[in-house]
């Protein structure tokens, strides 16, 4: 007898899974991976440029598989759309079964936040106090949600007035002064479309963290290469981030070699030393993974029962 698969919608999503859940699923999940007891190839691109791309993402792990089919399309809030839109499928590793399907966008927005914030948690200094979001779109206000639920509150910075002032308002934080004084903040999380370069040679702080949240996809940056040379470097994934993500460039310009960078996954389960000094500026290229996506929905999934969910019978 066939049985069935839920359907989560993006509020089903957040309903399921709040930001304290996701953080800890994510950690997990990069833990899980750092020990090889959870797989995942790279992300396979199609491209459209420069219009967007399409993103196949599967993993696998704790009894669950995972595909991930999603966009990045970076013009669409100006016609009104949602820069990422897919679905996660989420099916049964023993018997291969679809179980559910997802609303790509919040499972993004999640695990995207819980990455940015486990890698600030981790690597920002002990007595860090100024901290800011820079991006409110979808994914830099539940980054920005993150931050709060961890015990930070963060200030918030977008190009767009309305928009900063909105997500501002709607999650009780404040309004950056300026792009110059968030991104002057000890901790930073920068969730742009990665087209232009916030961080300037020379602008990068003693002792800053900065979680890179926007560069994943080839020719995005944000910040400049020379800087790449002053600052301890992390990834979430050597083999994306090398091909993916802020480091791509300076990897292929052979500024940045593999023996230069971290995966975080190895710092949590103590193989890899995090932040040396006080002094040292710690950057995180964040490519968004597979695992954390798979995180995420096995959360949710755990939840169906207690939501009204609509379902399919495949």
């Amino acid at each position: 007898m066939p049985r069935p698969v839920h359907v989560f919608g993006a509020r089903d999503v957040h309903a399921a899974v709040n930001p304290a859940e996701a953080y800890d699923a994510v950690r997990e999940a990069f833990v899980a991976y750092a020990r090889g007891e959870w797989s995942m190839p790279p992300k396979v691109y199609v491209t459209n440029y420069p219009a967007g791309d399409f993103r196949a993402m599967p993993a696998i792990g704790g009894g669950h598989a995972l595909l991930k089919w999603v966009t990045s399309f970076p013009g669409n809030p100006a016609r009104g759309l949602p820069t990422v839109t897919g679905l996660v499928l989420l099916s049964d590793a023993e018997d291969g079964g679809l179980l559910a399907v997802f609303d790509a966008g919040a499972v993004t927005a999640l695990r995207t936040a819980a990455a940015a914030v486990l890698a600030a948690d981790t690597l920002a200094r002990s007595d860090a106090s100024s901290c800011a979001v820079v991006g409110c779109g979808v994914n830099g206000t539940e980054t920005a949600r993150m931050f709060l639920a961890r015990g930070r509150t963060p200030l918030v910075w977008d190009v767009d007035e309305r928009r900063r002032e909105e997500v501002a308002e709607r999650l009780g934080v404040v309004v950056a002064g300026s792009a110059a004084d968030a991104i002057a903040c000890d901790v930073v999380a920068t969730v742009t479309p990665g087209h232009d370069v916030l961080y300037e040679p020379g602008s990068l702080r003693p002792g800053q963290h900065v979680s890179l949240m926007g560069a994943d996809g080839p020719g995005k940056a944000e910040v400049a290469v020379e800087e790449l040379h002053r600052a301890r470097l992390f990834c979430d994934d050597w083999e994306q981030a090398s091909h993916g993500g802020e480091l791509t460039g300076a990897f292929g310009a052979g500024v940045v070699t593999r023996a230069d960078v971290t995966d975080l996954g190895e710092v949590l389960i103590g193989d890899s030393v995090g932040r040396g000094t006080d002094d040292d500026v710690t950057l995180f290229d964040s490519t968004g993974l597979a695992i954390q996506d798979l995180a995420v929905a096995k959360a949710a999934y755990a939840k169906a029962g207690e939501l009204d969910l609509p379902s399919l019978e495949l």
